[in-house]
């Protein structure tokens, strides 16, 4: 087995900059130095992308920065041992020992057992002392393999023992009279916190006289707790910042829910309101997928405005597929069939077939054949298109009360269609259906009715309180906005377009696929419904989106090949990759720059997605499919235009990112000239 850390990846008594981009950097760099990585930036990029997720500090003046790449080519370690401690979020204070994990992204098991070891031993203060008392590189190799259970040379020791997850305590406890609890601990990542949260759980339960056992979900496997640990159990604590697998398991139970972090921060906190959950009689029950909210968003911190906005963006992620699907089903029905498919579809679909072929319609692109299945790829399509309201009203519920939120969320979704309340009618009805369902889930019901209440009692109840407002008090106004909305994009033209164009870009490039992204990209696809031959103002539209979503990566791959010199190896092999991302309409290709240097990609690239939603509009230019990027060039209408305002604004964003990144200091914060290493 390659050893992970060796004395070259080690830095000891040194300063590495005054936040945690310029350590990660360093540390990257020092890996990718010892020919652990193929480059500095990307690794760089993937572990400070994952540093913005939850910040990597825990208590003790330790910081364990992490993250899996495809840039790492053997699993590593690398440490600082900081003479100027750096902020790393931890509530007690700056760390002064920083491990960097750099995991492959295909790391086999033994190893991420490994690193998931390590990060448990971090929260033992006779080893972190151990580290801070160490007098050279090879005394912290030789303690890190120690408690690795290794050799020197990263194989594994004869004697060692390999530590138990927390999982395996014996079940037998779980008979004593003590207080007893079960946790899921999970992180997204799930090398560092999933353990340490276990760790520290295990170790606050101690403490205080109550049984812990914890149910790890990590990258380095999961063990189930058994059904009947879990039945014992007084109460459940759900450490997670993705989603509980099998969340069922745990119905009826008592439960506190939190950011892993906070697990490893506060655990006696987290013993303490789970146990306090237990004691009252009226606390919050885990139903059976009823009134528990979406296991990814973590209770304890979620404001309103957090979980809205969490439900919306599920919604839409969920919807996309339908639209995508949709979208380019009708494309390809247009292409074979003719633009005047739409007039004749139905009828060919029920009355012909293969051997009856349609000869007394329109004119055709393909002749009868043409017309027959271009009239059945643009019903599939449309048929597909009507999903999109149902769809996005339906997952919205989902992610405010799990699966009994899904079928009134539908039925809501399905109301605001027939009432023309379109995609606002969706979100409200998905609202109304996720928030009543989450409200009825966590009413005490008999245990006899428990079991009816997700599958019968919650779905009927908030699909007649959820449709029934729907029709009774909200569809109407809702959708005579819905109508002005459509009525004003239709009579848009001239200098309002081109406003609009320019406004769709911004929004397009400001995070690249993130919530602002999403909600242009969302608007967008939500008019497709609307559009006619009438009303061609959602076609335009959605081509100024599409053409804005496709700068970025572009110019970001442009940039590197006009400017060699100022991107680094990384950089280059991402700039290859975001030619095909960038024509692909995938934004999320010139994420690996902008995670790397944001303050000067993202405003070049709003810069460039501003000048193509405006060129777009101006153009005239439309899309009938609502993915694809180049790729489905039949479906858009003034094709040159379209392509000439998405060239102009890449041409823009490369020279703006090459001039910032000449002229315009290094991007803050900067890495720090590391003072020379200890021997």
């Amino acid at each position: 087995m390659t050893e992970l850390i060796s004395p070259e990846l080690v830095h000891l008594d040194v300063a590495l900059g005054d936040a945690s981009a310029d350590v990660i950097r360093k540390l990257a760099e020092t890996v990718a130095d010892a020919g652990r990585a193929t480059g500095a930036e990307g690794l760089f990029a993937d572990a400070y992308a994952r540093e913005q997720k939850t910040a990597t500090g825990v208590p003790g003046g330790i910081a364990i920065p992490h993250c899996r790449s495809e840039a790492v080519t053997a699993p590593s370690l690398a440490m600082a041992r900081l003479s100027r401690p750096v902020d790393f979020g931890a509530k007690d204070g700056p760390a002064d020992i920083v491990f960097f994990i750099a995991a492959p992204a295909g790391a086999d098991q033994e190893h991420l057992k490994l690193l998931a070891k390590l990060a448990r031993s971090l929260i033992k203060k006779d080893f972190t002392a151990a580290l801070r008392a160490a007098a050279t590189r090879e005394d912290i190799v030789r303690l890190v393999n120690e408690a690795l259970g290794l050799t020197p040379g990263g194989e594994a020791a004869p004697t060692a023992t390999a530590a138990a997850p927390a999982s395996a305590a014996p079940a037998a406890a779980a008979q004593s009279t003590a207080k007893r609890i079960v946790a899921v601990t999970a992180c997204p990542t799930g090398i560092a916190h999933t353990y340490m949260a276990a760790d520290s759980l295990v170790a606050a339960g101690k403490e205080h006289g109550i049984d812990v056992q914890v149910e790890t979900q990590g990258s380095a496997g999961a063990t189930p707790l058994p059904q009947s640990v879990i039945d014992a159990a007084d109460a459940v604590v759900f450490a997670v910042d993705v989603d509980v697998r099998d969340k069922n398991r745990f119905s009826g139970k008592p439960y506190v829910q939190s950011p892993v972090k906070r697990a490893i921060d506060e655990p006696a906190v987290m013993l303490t309101e789970a146990l306090s959950a237990a004691a009252d009689p009226n606390g919050r029950r885990l139903a059976t997928s009823a009134g528990a909210p979406s296991s990814s968003a973590p209770e304890g911190r979620e404001s309103v405005g957090g979980q809205l906005k969490r439900a919306l963006l599920t919604g839409v992620s969920y919807m996309i597929p339908f639209v995508a699907a949709g979208g380019l089903l009708i494309a390809l029905g247009f292409l074979i069939g003719g633009y005047d498919i739409t007039k004749y579809a139905d009828t060919i679909t029920v009355k012909n077939n293969l051997f009856s072929l349609p000869t007394e319609f329109g004119p055709q692109a393909w002749g009868p054949v043409g017309a027959y299945l271009g009239a059945v790829l643009f019903k599939i399509g449309s048929l597909s298109l009507g999903f999109l309201v149902p769809a996005l009203a339906g997952y919205i519920g989902y992610a405010l009360a799990d699966r009994p939120g899904i079928a009134p969320g539908f039925t809501a979704g399905a109301v605001a269609g027939f009432m023309g309340a379109g995609f606002l009618g969706g979100i409200v009805g998905g609202l109304l259906a996720g928030y009543t369902a989450h409200w009825l889930g966590s009413l005490q019901a008999p245990r006899w009715l428990r079991g009816l209440m997700p599958v019968a009692i919650i779905p009927l109840i908030a699909s007649i309180i959820a449709s029934g407002l729907m029709f009774v008090v909200l569809g109407g106004p809702i959708a005579f906005i819905t109508k002005a909305l459509n009525d004003w994009l239709s009579g848009m033209s001239g200098a309002a377009a081109v406003v609009l164009g320019i406004i769709l870009g911004l929004m397009m490039c400001f995070d690249l696929g993130g919530p602002v992204n999403k909600v242009a990209y969302s608007f967008a696809v939500a008019g497709l419904g609307a559009a006619s031959a009438t009303n061609q103002a959602p076609y335009h539209v959605m081509a100024a989106v599409m053409a804005a979503g496709m700068v970025p990566p572009l110019a970001m791959a442009l940039a590197t090949v006009l400017d060699h010199k100022t991107f680094n190896a990384a950089e280059h092999e991402n700039g290859k990759a975001a030619w095909l991302l960038g024509a692909s309409f995938i934004s999320e290709g010139a994420i690996p720059f902008a995670a790397a240097d944001p303050f000067r990609i993202i405003p070049a690239s709003m810069l460039g997605g501003a000048v193509t939603g405006a060129l777009s509009m101006g153009f005239g230019a439309g899309s009938k499919a609502p993915h694809g990027g180049i790729f489905v060039f039949f479906a858009i209408d003034n094709f040159l235009g379209w392509v000439i305002s998405i060239a102009v604004g890449v041409v823009v964003t490369a020279l703006a990112t090459i001039g910032l990144k000449r002229y315009v200091g290094r991007k803050a914060p900067a890495a720090v000239e590391a003072e020379p290493v200890a021997a």
